[in-house]
C-alpha cells in the first residue's frame, strides 16, 4: 500500500513552488500526492504578479473531501494567505492525528508578500500547535517571534526553542540565509538539538526550494521515518535537486530545482 501525503498550499503556475513542487516531490519520493489549494497565484521565475485567495470554507471543504475518503499519512501546510484561510485549515485538521509539516511561507523569493501581515499571529496561535515540525527560514522565524533575524548558530537555536514554546513539537530552522559557504539547519525538539550540515550551492535556480524541503520531509514522515531520519533524507533530496537545477534551463529568473534529478537527467 503506497504512502500518501496531502499538500495544503498555494498554486504556482510556473511549476517550481507551491502545490506543483509538492506533488512533484511526493511523486519523486514514491508517495501518492494530493493537494488542497489555498490560493491561486500568477507567477513565474521572475516574480509574483497577482494572487487570488480561495474562500476559507472551500479550502476546508477540499481538506474534508480528502480526509473522509483517503488515508492521509502526512500533511504539509504551505501558503495559507490570510487569517481566514489559516483558521479554516486549523479547524479542518483539528482531529487529524498524523504528522504535520508546517512551512510558514510569508514572502516569495522575488519579494512578493504571500501572507497577509495580520495573519502571522493566527498562523502562530492556530497552526503551530498542530505541527509535528515547522520549517521556517531565518526571516520567517524572526517574523513569527517579532525578533531580529538570526545571524549565527546560537541565535538560530535560541529562536527555534522560542518557537517550541509557541506549541510546535519540533522546529527545523533553516540557515540558508546565513553568510558564508555553509548552509546549516538546526532541528530542535524537547529532547535536544541536532545540526544538519550543508554546503551552499552557487546557483540562482532555487525557486521553491523551501516548499520542496517541507514536502520531502512530509513524504519521508508519511513513509514512517523517525523525524531526524526524515530530515536527513529530505535535506539530501533537496541538495541533489539544487545541484541539478542549472541543467533544467527553465525561465529567465530564479529557476526551479530539479525534482526528478534521481529519476531522469536533463539534456
Amino acid at each position: 500500500m503506497i504512502a500518501t501525503a496531502l499538500s495544503v498550499a498555494g498554486s504556482d503556475p510556473s511549476g517550481g513552488a507551491g502545490v506543483q513542487a509538492d506533488l512533484k516531490t511526493f511523486s519523486a519520493l514514491g508517495v501518492y500526492g494530493m493537494a488542497a489549494i489555498t490560493a491561486l497565484t500568477a507567477q513565474n521565475t521572475r516574480g509574483v504578479t497577482g494572487a487570488h485567495v480561495a474562500p476559507p470554507d472551500f479550502v476546508a471543504a477540499q481538506i474534508a473531501a480528502v480526509l473522509e475518503d483517503i488515508r492521509v499519512d502526512a500533511v504539509k501546510i504551505g501558503v495559507v494567505a490570510n487569517t481566514g484561510v489559516a483558521a479554516a485549515v486549523a479547524e479542518a485538521l483539528a482531529t487529524y492525528r498524523g504528522p504535520v509539516t508546517l512551512d510558514p511561507v510569508m514572502v516569495a523569493k522575488g519579494g512578493a508578500r504571500l501572507l497577509a501581515e495580520d495573519a502571522s499571529a493566527t498562523l502562530a496561535s492556530r497552526l503551530l500547535p498542530l505541527a509535528t515540525v515547522v520549517t521556517p527560514n531565518l526571516a520567517e522565524a524572526a517574523a513569527l517571534l517579532g525578533a531580529p533575524v538570526a545571524r549565527d548558530r546560537a541565535a538560530m537555536a535560541e529562536q527555534a526553542r522560542a518557537l517550541l514554546d509557541l506549541g510546535a513539537q519540533a522546529v527545523l530552522i533553516k540557515g540558508g540565509h546565513l553568510d558564508g559557504p555553509e548552509s546549516p539547519d538546526a532541528l530542535v525538539a524537547r529532547d535536544g538539538l541536532i545540526w544538519f550540515e550543508g554546503v551552499r550551492r552557487v546557483t540562482r535556480n532555487t525557486h521553491g526550494s523551501g516548499c520542496t524541503l517541507s514536502a520531502a520531509l512530509a513524504a519521508e514522515l508519511a513513509k514512517g521515518r523517525a523525524l531526524a531520519e526524515a530530515v536527513a533524507a529530505a535535506k539530501a533530496y533537496v541538495a541533489g535537486a539544487i545541484a541539478a537545477a542549472d541543467r533544467l534551463g527553465v525561465g529567465s529568473g530564479h529557476g526551479p530545482t530539479h525534482h526528478f534529478h534521481a529519476v531522469w537527467s536533463a539534456p
